[in-house]
């Protein structure tokens, strides 16, 4: 699997993994070996709290050195007129002529809630590289329908 990143997405993993790899996983095992000291372990809820950091810091380790493994770069066009990650696009669905504007961005920076879509996403995917005027058919696990390309804002 490939994770469409731009060059600034995969520094700043590569940044969280090199923090998480060495400073925090150093405090995390220094936080559980004075909780170890205070004895029982059975009973010990500061020995179970770095014991859960601990855990969580490895997971997301894990999940860090997967996400830049399989990283897949990706350049941002200089041609202004086609549709790019980081651009605001205003879409109008066809079906129902409902106007929507959304901006295109790498998985790391999605938002639904501010409509920041992915661009692995069924309508990043079908967006990605178009240009204003172009009708795109977007085929979406509830169904497919079709997009009209209005506006590129910035």
């Amino acid at each position: 699997m490939n994770n469409y990143l731009t060059e600034e997405d995969l520094a700043k993993l590569k940044q969280e993994f090199e923090y998480r790899s060495t400073t925090l996983k150093a405090e995390i095992a220094k936080e559980k070996m004075i909780a170890a000291s205070f004895g029982d372990r059975s009973e010990n809820a500061e020995y179970k709290y770095a014991k859960q950091r601990y855990y969580e810091n490895n997971r997301r380790i894990g999940y860090l050195r997967r996400m830049i493994n399989s990283a897949k770069i990706i350049e941002k066009s200089s041609d202004k007129g086609i549709v790019d990650i980081g651009m605001k696009i205003k879409i109008g669905f066809i079906e129902d002529d409902e106007n929507e504007e959304v901006q295109l961005d790498t998985t790391l920076n999605t938002d639904p809630l501010k409509n920041m879509v992915s661009i692995e996403s069924p309508l990043g995917k079908a967006i990605y590289k178009k240009r204003v005027g172009d009708r795109v058919q977007v085929e979406s696990p509830n169904g497919s329908y079709t997009v009209l390309i209005k506006k590129i804002i910035r």
